[in-house]
């Protein structure tokens, strides 16, 4: 392993250690390798990689999808998805569990955040599941494994960075995310299914029954979540609206239907604002950092040390997609999930696309790796939305939510023998 190598190596675990902030971590390892091994005019270099990256057109996307994901929290959107979606689940096996899913799935087309999709979902579902008899640990956990999905279902956050530092189109990457998305969401329903069916137990009495009538009458109440799923989503994929044109719309969306549910307040809207600054400089942070080292680690030629050091281990491909899905999931347990692919995008991709696999393909496997890393202790950001709203300790709340976890890794086995399971759609409309 080379001198510059171990710098930045030694200086990644030391900062982050002490608690370091991702961003500054990640400017200063740049930083500081420079400084040691070229002779170069850092400071220009640095100013101009700021500015370039913090003035990239498609980075305007992030502050427009958050600004409308912060609006919508201010609504009684979760009210309505519980309404309009319990009526439709009262005579499947699982039975309202399964609105923990739907109204995940739902709100995720509508959220670019996991933890923003769990907190919007769960605070009137794990009320009402848990006033109503339902298991604890079986609630708290397929909320838990549902609210990823706001980081898969496009609009998506981590999808947006991924697709600005890999140079990927992130509309192909949204819609790359759709049937992923849909087929865990069908996986968590299946596994709510077979699991109350083999041990009822888990469930209170049947709940009563209601005529047609009152069920098509309850789809009303999800009107407003329709509505801004065909206004964002729909406006991308029939070509009327660019990304960013979209996220402008769901930003409108958002508030006319905050207007019409007339829970828009000044006080509200401050507090909307205010999220969305303190989520775009967090997130603006990180990228800066993040493309600032992966030049300057170019520079160093540390790339493709690392990726030589790699390819002579003689990996099979699908060794390396293990390999890095393990990594991760050790990563994710120590380092948030957006932090984890920006700091380690420079080395893996080139590996990755190197074995064969599509770039765009490899963005949907770090983005669930990533969901896992929202469920998995300590570091477990679903989790602790969760515990906020149930006093749930983490490695209780953690033990709930395993089985999903083991449900993504599945999927990303499946993902692998099935590429086509990612890629189709984007081909299709490309």
């Amino acid at each position: 392993m080379s001198l510059p190598l171990l710098l930045v190596f030694g200086m990644l675990v030391g900062l982050l250690s002490a608690g370091v902030w991702v961003g500054i971590t990640l400017t200063s390892i740049g930083l500081v390798s420079l400084e040691v091994f070229r002779n170069m005019r850092v400071d220009r270099f640095l100013a101009g990689d700021l500015w370039s990256t913090a003035t990239s057109a498609e980075l305007v996307t992030l502050p427009l999808f958050i600004l409308m994901g912060e609006l919508l929290f201010h609504t009684r959107l979760s009210e309505n998805l519980f309404s309009g979606l319990s009526p439709w689940t009262r005579r499947l096996p699982g039975r309202l569990l399964h609105v923990n899913v739907l109204g995940c799935t739902l709100f995720a087309a509508v959220s670019g955040s996991s933890a923003a999709t769990t907190a919007t979902v769960g605070r009137i579902t794990l009320k009402e599941l848990l006033a109503r008899g339902y298991d604890r640990n079986l609630a708290m956990g397929s909320l838990a494994g549902a609210g990823t999905l706001g980081f898969l279902i496009p609009p998506s956050i981590p999808m947006i960075v991924y697709g600005v530092l890999a140079n990927v189109s992130i509309l192909e990457l949204f819609m790359a995310g759709i049937v992923p998305g849909l087929i865990l969401a069908l996986l968590y329903m299946g596994y709510l299914g077979l699991r109350t069916t083999i041990d009822p137990s888990l469930l209170p009495e049947a709940e009563p029954r209601l005529s047609w009538g009152q069920k098509f009458g309850a789809l009303l109440s999800l009107a407003p979540v329709l509505f801004l799923i065909l206004f964002v989503i729909g406006s991308m994929y029939l070509g009327f609206a660019s990304v960013t044109e979209a996220a402008a719309m769901g930003v409108l969306g958002a508030l006319l239907v905050a207007l019409g549910q007339r829970t828009l307040t000044w006080r509200k809207l401050f507090d909307a604002l205010l999220g969305t600054v303190r989520t775009c400089s967090m997130i603006g942070l990180i990228i800066s950092g993040a493309l600032f080292l992966s030049k300057a680690m170019a520079r160093l030629g540390l790339p493709v040390e690392i990726a030589g050091q790699i390819e002579a281990l003689g990996l099979h491909p699908y060794m390396l997609i293990a390999v890095l899905l393990v990594f991760y999931l050790m990563l994710g347990c120590i380092l948030d999930g957006l932090s984890a692919i920006v700091m380690t995008l420079p080395v893996t991709l080139p590996l990755v696309t190197a074995a064969g696999f599509d770039p765009i393909w490899f963005g949907v496997f770090l983005i669930v790796t990533v969901e896992m890393a929202q469920i998995t202790p300590p570091v477990g950001f679903n989790l602790f939305v969760i515990q906020g709203l149930t006093g749930t300790p983490i490695l209780k709340l953690a033990r709930a939510a395993l089985p999903f976890c083991l449900i993504m890794v599945a999927f990303v086995m499946l993902m692998v023998l099935v590429p086509e399971v990612v890629t189709a759609l984007p081909k299709s409309l490309s």
